[in-house]
């Protein structure tokens, strides 16, 4: 999210503002932040992920979004587009449109040295008011890393990863997994 908020607008605005938009921004509590361009490796290693999801929940009641999908979190005021979304079941829209799920399973985001610390920190902090959020994933474009937050049936997360691309993270919420090597295709070498 950029450090430069625009004038403070109401949810209805940004909205209709949003969907004649060329480029995306994000709302935060009446603030909106436009949203930079990714790069090469950032969109392969989102769409990578996206894609092997995609590919294994093949005939379950499960949808997976790359990028374009908005996500609102009412709890914390903000609308965001994730770099891969899944919602399994009836999903949940905030309006007529279809375009801002409310109900997203699981969230994968890939770090930028722009906005790793907000992803990890109050962007992650938000996602969590949504109960419907199972999981929260975290992709390194500098390495071969995945981080997995999973909510426990307590209330807390638990962290794991994988490190290297003969590592593999089981995404338990939808029953699917992510390899590293698929997820750092023509990105990272299999040397590295």
């Amino acid at each position: 999210m950029s450090a430069e908020p625009h004038r403070r607008v109401a949810i209805e605005d940004y909205l209709a503002a949003e969907r004649r938009a060329e480029t995306k921004s994000e709302y935060l509590d009446g603030e909106v932040f436009a949203m930079s361009g990714a790069s090469r490796p950032h969109n392969l290693i989102a769409l990578n992920p996206a894609a092997s999801v995609h590919g294994q929940l093949r005939g379950r009641p499960c949808e997976t979004y790359a990028g374009d999908m908005r996500v609102y979190m009412p709890a914390a005021g903000l609308y965001t587009y994730p770099d891969v979304t899944v919602v399994c079941g009836e999903p949940r829209f905030d309006d007529a449109e279809l375009d801002t799920l409310l109900n997203p399973t699981l969230v994968i985001e890939v770090l930028s040295p722009t906005t790793e610390g907000y992803d990890r920190g109050k962007k992650f902090a938000h996602y969590r008011t949504l109960d419907s959020l199972r999981e929260y994933v975290l992709i390194a474009q500098d390495e071969a890393r995945v981080e997995l937050f999973a909510r426990q049936d307590d209330g807390h997360w638990l962290l794991s990863e994988a490190a290297g691309l003969d590592g593999t993270i089981l995404l338990a919420s939808i029953g699917c997994e992510l390899r590293l090597a698929d997820v750092y295709d023509r990105v990272i070498a299999p040397s590295a």
